[in-house]
C-alpha cells in the first residue's frame, strides 16, 4: 500500500511543473451524481482529452483494494473485512487530498468528482477555489433512481441498495443548492437515463464553452503573470 501510495505521489509532483502553461488553467469542473448515475461515462464525453486533472478518491480507493485482494461488492462483507476497507478507504482519501493541494499550488485545471450529496463540502471547496482565482462549474449528471438501482448492480463496486437509495434521495435534494452555488451558466444538467444515448450536442457545446473560457478572476490574472515574469527571468 505504501509503495502505491509513493508513486502517486511522484504522479502528481509531475503536474506540478505545468503551472502556468496549463491550457486549462484556473478551472475546476465538479462532476456530481448519485451512485449509478454514469458519472465516467458522460465524463468521456465531455471532459476527457482536455488534460484536465481528475481527484476522485472512490477510484484510489477501489485500485488499492484490488491490490489487497479484497472484494469491491460492499453489499457482502464481513465486519473484519469492513474494519480493512475503512482503513485503506482513510488512506485513498488522505492520498487524494494531498494530490489536490499539489494541483492546486500549480493552479491547474481540475475535475473534482463526487457524489454530491455532501453540499457543506462542495460549497467549501469552490470557496476556497474562487479565492484562489479558479473559475468554477458543475455537470450534474442525473438519472431515475431505478436506473441507478440497476447500474450499480452491474458495477464492480457493488454498494448495498439502501445506501444508492439514500444518496439518490440526497443528491436530488441538493440539485437546488447547486445551481444557486454555481449560477445558471456555470451549471449544465446531463440527463442519462437512456443506455450509451450519446450527451445532447446542446450540452457537450455547453460544457466545452466552459472549457475554453479564459480566466477572468483578479487573482488567477496576477498570478498568471506572475509566474510568467519568473520564466523570463
Amino acid at each position: 500500500m505504501s509503495r502505491h501510495i509513493n508513486s502517486s505521489m511522484r504522479d502528481f509532483q509531475e503536474y506540478i511543473t505545468e503551472g502556468v502553461y496549463d491550457p486549462n488553467i484556473f478551472k475546476a469542473f465538479f462532476l456530481a451524481g448519485g451512485p449509478g448515475s454514469g458519472k465516467s461515462w458522460v465524463s468521456a464525453r465531455t471532459l476527457s482529452g482536455m488534460g484536465l486533472k481528475v481527484i476522485n478518491s472512490d477510484d484510489t480507493f477501489a485500485a488499492a483494494l484490488k491490490k489487497e485482494n479484497m472484494s469491491l461488492n460492499f453489499a457482502m462483507s464481513d465486519p473484519e473485512e469492513v474494519e480493512r476497507r475503512d482503513e485503506i478507504r482513510a488512506k485513498a482519501k488522505a492520498l487524494t487530498g494531498k494530490g489536490l493541494k499539489l494541483y492546486l499550488e500549480g493552479r491547474l485545471g481540475l475535475i473534482m468528482d463526487s457524489t454530491a450529496r455532501d453540499y457543506p463540502r462542495i460549497s467549501n471547496e469552490v470557496r476556497l477555489m474562487k479565492q484562489l482565482g479558479y473559475d468554477t462549474y458543475m455537470v450534474f449528471v442525473n438519472t431515475s433512481l431505478e436506473v441507478a438501482l440497476q447500474r450499480n448492480s452491474m458495477r464492480d463496486r457493488v454498494l448495498p441498495d439502501a445506501i444508492v437509495m439514500q444518496n439518490h434521495k440526497t443528491v436530488q435534494r441538493n440539485i437546488g443548492g447547486f445551481q444557486n452555488l454555481f449560477g445558471l451558466n456555470n451549471f449544465v444538467i446531463v440527463d442519462n437515463n437512456k443506455k450509451k444515448e450519446d450527451v445532447n450536442p446542446k450540452v457537450h457545446k455547453a460544457i466545452r464553452g466552459m472549457i475554453n473560457q479564459k480566466p477572468t478572476s483578479p487573482q488567477a490574472i496576477s498570478w498568471i503573470k506572475r509566474e510568467l515574469a519568473k520564466k523570463r527571468r
